[in-house]
């Protein structure tokens, strides 16, 4: 490409983790192998409950949901990255690019908004039991799934946009192993005010902010009702079918706010942190949801056992409590 300014560049160059670029290879070893295990563990899940028809139930339909919304996030991004670790494949086209960039940050805000069904759906088996079967139909989890997707395109749709007004000087590298809107939007030689208030602040906490707050409300309702049961028992079983749940909001938000804090007032934070908290973000998250939910969920657990070990085998049970 000449030094000529152009609107759109034939091609971006992902430089990696800067300062670390000697080991990528030994780096890329763990990238791969959490990768695998996210793959797998999600396809286990999505198996199992797909097997299973007495999994064919609300709660389990949003976690499939939510395993393919992390199947993109992490799809999109480390096979990328595995790339450019293994062959120094760092070039990639404009159009890829804003391909990648849209496909990593459109999983976010579908994955906020199945969380947020999934807290409903547990809102409303505690408080509402006897009409959760009226309320929650598998219906109306495929028009939340509809919600998600839809939501995500409005809000990512105008990231892209965004980035084919700037016009792009002769320096098309960037510090990173995946496309990120903020961070190619810097290679710009043209304002990127609103890039950086929309990608930094209404995406993120506008979006993550709204669903947070009737994720609580949600909460607080449960907790209210949960208080109104009779016996620790109850209390107790109630509680238990919301920590995984709860479990799972944690690993999706927490990183989330810290990456999006990191990228608006992290200016002194290193480099290679930043990006290696940001790779961790596209893998851990994913690792992790299916197995929560499959180690907590007896029905996922004994179902995925019978997938792998065969359907003529007998899952071992706990022995019962006296």
């Amino acid at each position: 490409m000449s030094n000529e300014s152009s609107l759109a560049p034939d091609t971006f160059i992902l430089t990696g983790i800067p300062g670390m670029e000697q080991l990528h290879v030994w780096i890329s070893v763990p990238f791969c192998c959490l990768y695998l295990a996210a793959v797998l563990a999600n396809g286990a899940l999505l198996l199992a409950v797909w097997a299973e028809p007495s999994l064919h139930q609300p709660m389990y339909l949003l976690l499939c949901q939510l395993a393919l919304a992390d199947l993109t996030l992490s799809t999109t991004a480390v096979p990328r990255a595995l790339a450019l670790f293994w062959f120094r494949a760092g070039e990639i086209s404009f159009g890829a690019c804003l391909t990648q960039m849209f496909f990593v940050h459109f999983a976010c805000p579908v994955e906020s908004v199945i969380l947020l069904a999934m807290a409903f759906d547990r809102f409303v088996a505690i408080c509402f039991p006897l009409r959760y079967g009226a309320v929650l139909s598998v219906r109306a989890v495929g028009r939340a799934g509809l919600a998600a997707v839809l939501r995500g395109l409005g809000a990512i749709l105008p990231c892209v946009l965004l980035l084919r007004r700037l016009r792009f000087c002769g320096h098309v590298a960037t510090v990173h192993t995946y496309c990120e809107h903020v961070a190619i939007a810097r290679l710009a030689c043209a304002d990127v005010c609103a890039n950086a208030w929309y990608g930094l602040l209404l995406l993120p906490f506008a979006l993550g902010a709204l669903d947070l707050l009737l994720i609580a409300i949600s909460y607080a309702f449960i907790l209210l009702a949960v208080c109104r049961l009779p016996s620790w028992p109850a209390r107790s079983k109630a509680l238990h079918t919301c920590g995984s749940h709860l479990c799972v909001l944690l690993l999706f938000y927490v990183p989330a706010a810290f990456a999006a804090l990191a990228q608006r007032f992290g200016r002194g934070i290193a480099p290679d942190v930043h990006i290696l908290l940001a790779n961790l973000y596209v893998l851990l998250p994913p690792l992790l949801n299916p197995i929560v939910y499959g180690v907590r969920t007896r029905q996922i657990r004994d179902r995925a056992l019978k997938v792998f070990t065969g359907p003529g085998s007998r899952v071992p049970r706990p022995p019962a409590r006296g």
